[in-house]
């Protein structure tokens, strides 16, 4: 599923327009992208968590030459699906692995 396909599902299931939908979808994502460069992280309930790690500097190799090389620290977004959302998938792909053996 793209952004495109991801908006028209949320028209239909909420009953809004595609405009609205992008708007929801846009401000959800800025939201997010707002409260991970602040260092905070987001938590949705059964859903799960979105939060920033912090990688420290390390020493790597350069695979073509054999050199070492020197990774700087970054932060790296992170989520953490929800116990919620696990279950849903874990029992959705267990109906499917079911239908699909009785063929």
């Amino acid at each position: 599923m793209n952004k495109a396909e991801l908006v028209k599902a949320i028209s239909e299931k909420a009953d809004i327009p595609n405009t609205q939908a992008t708007k929801v979808l846009n401000a959800f994502l800025e939201t997010v992208t707002e409260t991970l460069q602040q260092g905070d992280s987001l938590v949705l309930v059964g859903f799960g968590t979105f939060t920033v790690k912090e990688r420290s500097a390390r020493m790597a190799r350069n695979l073509q030459t054999g050199k070492p090389i020197k990774v700087p620290a970054k932060k790296a977004p992170l989520f953490k699906p929800g116990k919620t959302l696990k279950d849903t998938v874990n029992t959705a792909s267990a109906k499917k692995s079911k239908k699909s053996k009785k063929k």
